[in-house]
């Protein structure tokens, strides 16, 4: 990477064409993986919880043991996925020498970057009846009023009815009530997992990112979570953790970034 960016991709697969993106390769999950990637199951890590937490993992390893080193001290450290990128600019179709390698001039009055937001109001309807049934019964105008499918609407359709209300109660309290409101209320945040910041808000991020899933884990555990709806609970809840609090903690600007379709890749 450049002199001012330094951008980690973390992947739980090698894929060749991940060499070709120049960024710092992450590995977790139990696969082997070439020497130049950085594995996350030494020092102190949380390795043995990679398939509820994914990329986390990862985060987490990063915290602990590199994010205090001086060589970071006056880089924008940020993070990626085997499949999604940061680029220059929007493009319809990927392009490797479109993806981001130094921090443009429009982040100096910045502090974070965060991915450009998603949607998640009008659902389509069946699944609606399938999947939300229960907040139809609570309350039907859900099936009619896009101001009323929220978040927390959508986290209850996905990913497990109730769960999202759940892990706020075990939330600090100077975010608590603030985060359940933008749950209720918000269209929209900020996905993946991928943002780009100085160590100073990184550190905080982590702190109180991870305090908080932790005493989720005594709610939720291991056992109980399964298939794609609930598996990686941990790190949809943090997905829309992110989006509060980078926009409730520092001055961020949201910037693009590209999915790849890694079918039949290598």
């Amino acid at each position: 990477m450049t002199k001012n960016l330094e951008i980690f991709c973390v992947t739980d697969k090698h894929f060749k064409y991940l060499d070709k993106t120049k960024y710092r390769l992450a590995a977790v999950g139990k696969r082997e993986f070439p020497k130049n990637y950085i594995s996350s199951d030494k020092d102190i890590n949380i390795f043995h919880k990679e398939e509820y937490y994914s990329e986390l993992t990862f985060h987490y390893w990063f915290w602990k043991n590199e994010l205090k080193k001086s060589k970071y001290k006056n880089k924008w450290i940020g993070f990626c996925q085997k499949r999604r990128f940061w680029i220059k600019k929007k493009e319809k179709t990927f392009k490797f020498n479109n993806l981001l390698k130094k921090a443009p001039t429009e982040w100096q009055k910045f502090e974070s970057v965060i991915c450009e937001k998603i949607f998640v109001d009008n659902p389509k309807f069946m699944k609606m009846i399938k999947r939300g049934w229960r907040n139809i019964v609570k309350d039907p105008r859900v099936l009619f009023q896009k101001k009323k499918q929220t978040i927390k609407l959508h986290f209850d359709m996905f990913h497990g009815y109730g769960n999202i209300e759940l892990a706020i109660n075990l939330m600090h309290k100077k975010d608590k009530n603030e985060f359940r409101k933008f749950i209720y209320e918000s269209l929209d945040f900020n996905p993946h997992i991928m943002f780009i910041t100085k160590p100073k808000i990184m550190n905080m991020w982590f702190k109180d990112l991870f305090s908080w899933l932790f005493r989720c884990e005594k709610v939720f555990g291991f056992k109980s979570l399964h298939g794609y709806d609930t598996k990686r609970l941990y790190a949809y809840l943090a997905e829309r953790y992110l989006s509060f609090w980078f926009r409730k903690y520092s001055k961020y600007i949201e910037w693009p970034y590209i999915t790849l379709d890694i079918t039949n890749r290598k």
